[in-house]
């Protein structure tokens, strides 16, 4: 299939998932672009298009949890930062991504463990 057909396929499926949980693209149009072709070319190497800046770790379980979009797996965190781990997504009353902190998902439980 061609890259930028499977892309475009991709950002409409997402769409209907991410829209229902509060989140949106991101306003950077080249990340977006960028990050979906990136999952592409995982989608075709690995079955899936996965997140493109996690590692994948061979353990189904784990990796499966970063098929994009991966908010329900991480929704705490994400909504936390207002942002997926990669960007591609963030809150919908975000207009400036770039302002947005990345919090590590073990600053992220030791912050939750002080509540």
């Amino acid at each position: 299939m061609d890259t930028e057909k499977r892309k475009q396929q991709l950002r409409t499926m997402f769409q209907r998932v991410i829209d229902p949980l509060g989140y949106k693209y991101s306003p950077d149009e080249e990340l977006v672009d960028f990050l979906l072709e990136q999952e592409v070319m995982l989608e075709k190497e690995k079955g899936s298009p996965f997140c493109p800046c996690q590692g994948l770790t061979g353990e189904r379980e784990h990796d499966m949890q970063l098929v994009c979009p991966c908010i329900p797996f991480h929704r705490e965190h994400f909504d936390a930062m207002k942002r997926c781990w990669c960007g591609l997504y963030v809150h919908k009353d975000v207009d400036d991504p770039d302002d947005l902190p990345q919090i590590s998902r073990k600053e992220f439980e030791q912050s939750r463990k002080k509540e």
